[in-house]
């Protein structure tokens, strides 16, 4: 019966890393959750950083595919993300970005996490570009990376005031952006 070693260590890294942050969780610590030994994680990984990475690739892939399911249940329009973050920001277990959060514990703009990281928001800005043309929008290259301001900037409000609200403003701010540009804004 396989042990699903390398899944227990992402799994268990993934909880950790988002609750307590990257640099608070050391390796002994992951292992003595996860229930997998030493050499197994080496067999897995080289190194934590290398955990880091992998458990934000596949954080990456989740985020954004669970991005997509929410914004197609309200309505799949432009301003639906803002409804998405706005369940998210409700979870009693919502602890801000993953992805910023790692950025600002990984501060060096070449270093992998940060890459990967970077790399994240590079691909929510894309999946909203695609919303902002899908919704006939005449500017959605340009108005993507400003929505994506505004939901990273609703996140680290939401977390602040640990409140869904956060993400209402967000979404009303955008609704003007949008309207501004002669979009119309429906959701």
């Amino acid at each position: 019966m396989p042990t699903r070693a390398r899944e227990r260590l992402l799994d268990t890294a993934e909880e950790l890393f988002y609750a307590q942050g990257v640099r608070a969780v050391g390796v002994e610590q992951i292992l003595t959750v996860s229930k997998v030994g030493r050499a197994s994680f080496y067999r897995h990984f080289p190194g934590k950083d290398d955990l880091v990475v992998a458990v934000l690739e596949r954080r990456d892939r989740r985020w954004r595919e669970w991005l997509a399911e929410r914004v197609a249940a309200h309505g799949g329009g432009p301003l639906a993300v803002f409804d998405a973050l706005a369940e998210r920001f409700a979870r009693a277990d919502f602890r801000g970005c993953a992805f910023i959060n790692t950025m600002v514990e990984a501060a060096d703009p070449a270093g992998a996490a940060h890459r990967v990281a970077a790399g994240h928001k590079d691909r929510v800005t894309g999946y909203v570009e695609s919303l902002l043309t899908a919704a006939g929008h005449p500017r959605a290259a340009a108005l993507a990376p400003q929505l994506v301001m505004l939901m990273d900037g609703a996140i680290v409000t939401a977390l602040r005031e640990r409140s869904a609200v956060p993400a209402l403003r967000a979404r009303a701010v955008a609704e003007t952006l949008m309207g501004a540009a002669g979009e119309p804004a429906a959701p």
